[in-house]
C-alpha cells in the first residue's frame, strides 16, 4: 500500500518518510535513497498517473497487474507491467561533474607525464592538480621515494614542486650509462637517492679481488635544497661539491660540465693527485706495484681520465633481456684482465651463443668490443682432473672444435656462392663436420661424458675443475667444480687496438654468479663474478633496441 501510495502522490509525510528508512536502515534494508531522490521519483510517479486520467484528487488507485511488478517509469510493456528504470542518482556526463575527492583518486592513477595535459582541459582540474595527494603518489610509484618525501616536505618543499621541478625535468637521465673516456669506458649509474638525483661512478674492486662488492664514487648531483629549482653541483675532486651542469640533446645521450674545476685541483700539484687517484683505483702506491709495464699502464691511464675534468658525454646502455633458455640470469660482472686489472663485462645470450660486451676497457682492447663470445652449441667435456692438469689435452680438445668450425665456415662460404648441388653437398659436409666434432669430443672419459638418457640435472652436476700447469691466474682462489663448459673466442689485440684477432679458448660455467675463461694463446685465465648491485631504470624496452645498443657500443671505440 505504501508503495501504491507514493504513485499517487498521497499517503506518508516526509517526516513520516524519513522514520520509515531509519527503521528499514536499522533492519539491514537496501534502500538507501534521500529525501530529494524520493521527492523526485514520488514527483514522476504523479505525472505518470496524471497522464493515465488520474491524479492526486483520485486518491486510492486500485489493485491491477502493475501492482504485482516493480514500479518504474510507468511506461507498460507487453505484459502489462511497467518497464523498469534506474532510480539512482543521475550519471554524470563527463569528468567535469564528478566530485573533487574522486577526480584526486583518478588524476592519483595517470603518469606523471599525462597530467600537464590533464591541468589545461578546465580550470577545476587545474585546481585539483595542486593536491599535494596526486604528487607524492607519483613520486612514490614512478621514483621509489617514501619517507624523504616528508622530510622534503618539511623543509618546505612540496611534493609537486619535488616532481615537476626536479624528478620530471630530469627523469630522461636515469638509468645506466657509459662515459665517453676514450678506451678506458667506465659504468654510470643515475639514480634517485633520497632527495637528490645522483650520478654514481661504479668501480671494479682492487685487483685482484673480483668477489668484492662494487665501489662507488659520486660524479654530480641534483637536488632543490637551497631554492625552489633544481641546482646541479659537480661532486668530483676533495674540495666538497661545486658549481656544474647538465646538458640534454641528443635522445639517449648527455653531457656533465664543471664550472669551478679549480676544486679538482689538490695542493700537492699533480704528483698528489696521482697518489690519491692510484690509491682509490687501485688500494696501493706505486711502490708497491712491481711490474714495469703495469706502472706504464697505470700511468698512462691517469693522464688519459684526468684531463676531462669531469666534462664528460654519456650515452645509454641497458641490461641484456632475460629468456627462459639462457644458460644462466645474463646481466653484468667484473672479471680479471691480466695487467689491465678488473673490468666491467656485460654477459648476454643470442640463440645458441653467449656474449661478453665490455663496459670499461683497456689500450689493447676499448670499452665496448666484444671480448668472449661463446658457441653454447659446442659443449667441450673435460677429462679427468690429472688430464686436466695437462695445458696439451686441453689444448689438444679446444683446437679441435675450433678447426672444425673453421672448416664448416668454409663450407659455408663456398656453399653460399655455388649452385643448389653445392649447397647441398656443403649441408652434408657440415652434418658430417658435427659428427667429427661429437666423435672427437667422446674419447674423454666414461665419467665426464652425459649418457644420451641422462637428465638436465644430471649434465647440470658439478664436476671437478682444475687449471693446467702453466696457466696465470690473477686470483689464484677459484672454484674447484664447474658445471659445464663451452667452447668459445675472445679478442686479444696489440696497444691502441691493433691488429685484433680471435682467438680459442674454453669458457667455464661455474655457478649462477661466477664464470671463466681459458685465453689458449695467452695461457692466462680470467674470472668473473656477477655485479649485485640493484640497476634499477636500465632493462632493455625489446632485443631489438639492445642489439642495437652493443653495435653501437662497438662503433663508440673502433
Amino acid at each position: 500500500m505504501a508503495v501504491c501510495a507514493r504513485l499517487c502522490g498521497v499517503g506518508q509525510s516526509r517526516r513520516c518518510r524519513r522514520r520509515q528508512r531509519q527503521n528499514q536502515q536499522d533492519q539491514g534494508s537496501d534502500s538507501d535513497m534521500d529525501e530529494e531522490e524520493e521527492e523526485r521519483i514520488v514527483g514522476q510517479r504523479q505525472g505518470y498517473v496524471g497522464g493515465g486520467g488520474g491524479g492526486p484528487e483520485s486518491g486510492v488507485a486500485t489493485a491491477g497487474p502493475s501492482d504485482a511488478c516493480e514500479y518504474g517509469s510507468g511506461h507498460v510493456n507487453r505484459r502489462g507491467c511497467p518497464e523498469r528504470t534506474s532510480t539512482g542518482p543521475p550519471h554524470p556526463q563527463s569528468l567535469v561533474e564528478l566530485p573533487p575527492e574522486l577526480l584526486v583518486e583518478i588524476f592519483s592513477l595517470l603518469p606523471g607525464t599525462a597530467l600537464p595535459n590533464v591541468a589545461l582541459v578546465c580550470k577545476k582540474f587545474k585546481q585539483i592538480l595542486h593536491t599535494e595527494t596526486i604528487w607524492r603518489r607519483r613520486c612514490m610509484e614512478e621514483f621509489g621515494m617514501k619517507d624523504d618525501l616528508r622530510k622534503m616536505e618539511v623543509g618546505g618543499v612540496s611534493s609537486r614542486d619535488l616532481y615537476v621541478k626536479l624528478l620530471h625535468p630530469y627523469r630522461h637521465i636515469l638509468g645506466l650509462w657509459q662515459p665517453d673516456i676514450g678506451p678506458y669506458g667506465g659504468l654510470l649509474n643515475v639514480v634517485v637517492d633520497g632527495l637528490f638525483i645522483i650520478g654514481w661512478m661504479y668501480l671494479p674492486p682492487h685487483d685482484p679481488r673480483v668477489e668484492d662488492p662494487m665501489r662507488r664514487r659520486p660524479l654530480f648531483r641534483i637536488h632543490m635544497w637551497e631554492s625552489k629549482k633544481a641546482t646541479v653541483e659537480c661532486m668530483y675532486g676533495h674540495k666538497g661539491p661545486h658549481k656544474g651542469d647538465i646538458q640534454t640533446g641528443k635522445k639517449d645521450e648527455f653531457s656533465t660540465k664543471c664550472n669551478q674545476t679549480d676544486h679538482h685541483r689538490m695542493p700537492g700539484g699533480r704528483q698528489e693527485e696521482f697518489r690519491t687517484w692510484l690509491e682509490e683505483e687501485w688500494g696501493r702506491t706505486l711502490e708497491e706495484i712491481f711490474h714495469e709495464h703495469m706502472q706504464e699502464l697505470i700511468l698512462m691511464k691517469f693522464i688519459y681520465t684526468s684531463q676531462y675534468d669531469n666534462c664528460l658525454t654519456y650515452r645509454r646502455i641497458y641490461l641484456p633481456p632475460t629468456m627462459p633458455s639462457d644458460l644462466l640470469q645474463p646481466g653484468l660482472f667484473k672479471g680479471t684482465y691480466g695487467s689491465h686489472g678488473l673490468e666491467i663485462v656485460m654477459l648476454s645470450f643470442h640463440e645458441t651463443s653467449a656474449r661478453a660486451t665490455k663496459l670499461t676497457g683497456d689500450p689493447n682492447v676499448p670499452a665496448g668490443q666484444l671480448t668472449l663470445d661463446v658457441d653454447l652449441s659446442r659443449p667441450v667435456f673435460l677429462p679427468d682432473l690429472e688430464q686436466q692438469r695437462n695445458i696439451e689435452e686441453l689444448s689438444r680438445l679446444v683446437l679441435g672444435v675450433h678447426e672444425e668450425v673453421q672448416r664448416e665456415a668454409e663450407q659455408r662460404a663456398k656453399g653460399a656462392s655455388a649452385t643448389a648441388g653445392g649447397a647441398a653437398e656443403g649441408a652434408c659436409g657440415s652434418t658430417s663436420a658435427e659428427a667429427g666434432v661429437e666423435a672427437d669430443h667422446g674419447i674423454c672419459p666414461d665419467s665426464c661424458q652425459p649418457e644420451p638418457s641422462s637428465t638436465t640435472t644430471n649434465a647440470d652436476e658439478a664436476k671437478p675443475f682444475v687449471l693446467p700447469l702453466g696457466v696465470t691466474a690473477r686470483n689464484e682462489v677459484y672454484p674447484r667444480t664447474c658445471r659445464k663448459c663451452f667452447y668459445g673466442t675472445g679478442l686479444i689485440a696489440g696497444h691502441g687496438f691493433t691488429s685484433p684477432e680471435r682467438t680459442p679458448g674454453l669458457f667455464v660455467l661455474f655457478d649462477q654468479d661466477r664464470f671463466g675463461f681459458i685465453w689458449l694463446e695467452l695461457k692466462s685465465f680470467s674470472l668473473y663474478s656477477r655485479l649485485t648491485d640493484n640497476l634499477a631504470h636500465a632493462h632493455a624496452p625489446n632485443m631489438e633496441r639492445f642489439e642495437a645498443m652493443l653495435r653501437n657500443m662497438q662503433s663508440w671505440t673502433s
